[in-house]
């Protein structure tokens, strides 16, 4: 892993961290700094560190640049299913095993590749170069949909509305086991793994996560469930069912080694709904996606094993 350590002198006592950070580190914007520290990726003695932090002089920072690469992004003519477009915001259902934004070993073929060629100019600049427009993400292997913003005033508007909890995401997925109750809420903080830092773990002190529940059908052996977000964290409902002991078939990272779903490609998750409140018009509007082919083959091996 690519790493810079900096160490600050009592005279940089008080300095907010971000801005402290772009003043001894050559190359990186401001942009670049807040989003390595939204990602977690600053710490100090092993502890993850905010953008707020203040500098006490003294201590060692260190930034990991693993995900980091300074590249210009092309715009590639992808398909996109489109669910809704306007001037303001793009709603796309995003097919399972694309990449959200360019990132270490992903440099092309991504949805912001995708987007830059459908939209051109016209996406937001608050998430940088690597993230225009892109307000929310969903793993790679997660499908389902996402909106994007157009322009920075509605991508502040968006940012809100997932920041205070208005916006509804609804997620299915099909899990391990059989949870105990037909429906309920998991509440577990989320930081980064303290050995693997591609990983999320539930680490007390970290980042609040609430994900509330719903069973759908139970299987012999697997049950089928609906899921709302009220926080957005990284990997959060496949943590969450992880800890609970139902992880979701096909995790790679946080799933079973061996079980009959284990190698169908990825996690089966997918972003079913989303509701939110026009950015311009402040109109409420409600967007769903159908499960995709792969999430119902196997809902009908399911039916076949029961």
């Amino acid at each position: 892993m690519n790493e810079i350590r900096v160490v600050a002198s009592v005279s940089d006592a008080g300095e907010r961290l971000d801005r402290w950070l772009v003043t001894r580190i050559d190359g990186l914007t401001r942009s670049a700094i807040q989003n390595l520290l939204e990602e977690q990726a600053v710490t100090c003695k092993g502890k993850i560190l905010k953008k707020n932090y203040k500098i006490t002089g003294g201590e060692e920072i260190c930034v990991h640049l693993s995900d980091l690469r300074e590249v210009d992004i092309t715009p590639e003519k992808i398909p996109l299913d489109i669910v809704y477009e306007d001037a303001d915001i793009v709603v796309v259902n995003k097919p399972r095993g694309m990449v959200v934004h360019p990132a270490a070993g992903n440099w092309s073929g991504t949805l912001v590749n995708a987007l830059m060629y459908h939209c051109g100019d016209s996406l937001s600049g608050i998430n940088g170069v690597h993230r225009p427009g892109i307000v929310h993400r969903i793993d790679k292997d997660t499908s389902g949909l996402l909106v994007v913003a157009k322009n920075d005033a509605a991508h502040q508007s968006l940012a809100a509305q997932i920041a205070a909890h208005t916006a509804f995401r609804g997620y299915q997925a099909i899990v391990v086991g059989s949870p105990r109750t037909d429906r309920g809420t998991i509440d577990k903080p989320i930081a980064r793994h303290k050995i693997d830092r591609k990983k999320m773990a539930i680490v007390e002190g970290g980042r609040a996560a609430v994900t509330h529940y719903e069973v759908c059908k139970r299987y012999h052996g697997y049950t089928h469930m609906r899921f709302q977000l009220e926080t957005g964290r990284t990997h959060q409902i496949r943590v969450h069912m992880a800890s609970v002991g139902h992880p979701i078939i096909g995790d790679p990272v946080y799933g079973l080694k061996k079980d009959r779903f284990a190698d169908i490609g990825g996690q089966c998750l997918h972003a079913t709904e989303l509701t939110l409140c026009h950015p311009a018009t402040g109109q409420q509007m409600c967007f769903t996606a159908p499960l995709p082919d792969y999430f119902l083959n196997i809902l009908e091996k399911l039916e076949k094993m029961s």
